[in-house]
């Protein structure tokens, strides 16, 4: 694990910090989404809207819509699909030169039942034949962080491979390495083998993301500073406690801040605008109160829409929520 992070600040004097091309690199599957257009069950639902779901390129897109320079890699079906896919994360101004498009493989496909789940049809996908020899083409040195999921370890054993290899390339290049826990139990074959391989991950990272019912099933930690007993030396940990707060471990030490109160029409979705709000925070040198604000912010505008990737506009009023949560927090 790279030990030389700033409490407030990513950029690295051995990392070329700012003057990389890339704020962020994001590594993981994205499927098509399929959602009834308004917040009805899925059932009983006439129109349907088509988009993507993907923790990793959830994370991109937000930040490319708050002016991040960001970049999304993973595997697609050379379908019509994966083409629909690749071209809606393009124009959400996320670079995605090197997505491969395989013609052997479908492209994972997931579909929101609005307040009853989902239903994923990811087994043998694209993304799920990615291996650490797909890295040859990534230059990890071009990103400030490198942001990878639980989620993809769990998609086969060349998977887990790659997540390994990614992070250790970023480390390498002096990049920081980013890691949300996002478990999915259906995607693993016991608790026990999820528990083993996410907690060996996430120990190597510089940021983690984590919710204290994810710590709970995976590792029996309770509360914040129990999971902070588990990862005492990543520089960046956050504990999400749904909606009663989220703590922060830094170099600053303990920081906590009230989740606001918000009327949620999707929860899905919310832990990746989260990740990404308080990521913006890191990149722009704020306080470890401010990037929990931020991330704040960011989740209870996708909890009140059922898009992963919701309709609002750009990022650019950064302190408004953010601001009220620090002063609720003084």
């Amino acid at each position: 694990m790279t030990s030389d992070v700033g409490a407030a600040n990513p950029t690295r004097e051995h990392s070329g910090g700012g003057s990389r091309p890339l704020d962020l690199l994001a590594i993981g599957e994205t499927m098509a989404l399929v959602t009834p257009a308004r917040p009805e069950p899925l059932e009983s639902a006439r129109d349907f809207h088509v988009g993507t779901g993907g923790a990793e390129s959830n994370v991109a897109c937000h930040l490319a819509a708050a002016g991040r320079r960001v970049e999304w890699f993973s595997a697609l079906g050379d379908d019509p699909l994966g083409r629909r896919v690749r071209a809606f994360i393009e124009a959400s101004g996320v670079s995605v030169a090197r997505v491969r498009l395989d013609a052997g493989a479908p492209t994972g496909l997931y579909v929101k039942d609005p307040g009853a789940g989902v239903s994923y049809y990811r087994r043998g996908s694209a993304a799920s034949r990615l291996g650490p020899e797909d890295l040859a083409g990534i230059d990890a040195a071009q990103a400030r962080i490198v942001h990878l999921t639980g989620i993809t370890p769990a998609l086969s054993e060349s998977c887990r491979a790659l997540v390994s290899a990614a992070i250790d390339r970023a480390h390498e290049a002096g990049a920081l390495v980013s890691f949300d826990v996002n478990h999915r139990p259906a995607l693993w074959a016991s608790t026990d083998e999820a528990a083993r391989t996410i907690l060996a991950e996430a120990r190597r990272a510089d940021i983690v993301f984590v919710g204290r019912d994810e710590a709970e099933t995976l590792w029996g930690a309770r509360t914040a500073d129990a999971v902070r007993e588990l990862l005492p030396e990543v520089p960046h940990l956050v504990v999400k406690d749904a909606d009663v707060e989220a703590v922060e471990f830094s170099a600053d030490g303990r920081t906590a801040a009230p989740t606001p109160r918000v009327e949620v029409v999707e929860a899905v979705g919310a832990g990746d605008a989260f990740a990404a709000g308080w990521l913006d925070g890191l990149l722009e040198g704020a306080s470890a109160r401010s990037r929990l604000g931020r991330g704040h912010q960011w989740a209870a505008r996708a909890l009140s829409s059922t898009q992963d990737i919701p309709e609002h506009g750009d990022h650019a009023d950064r302190d408004g929520s953010a601001r009220d949560i620090q002063e609720a927090t003084a």
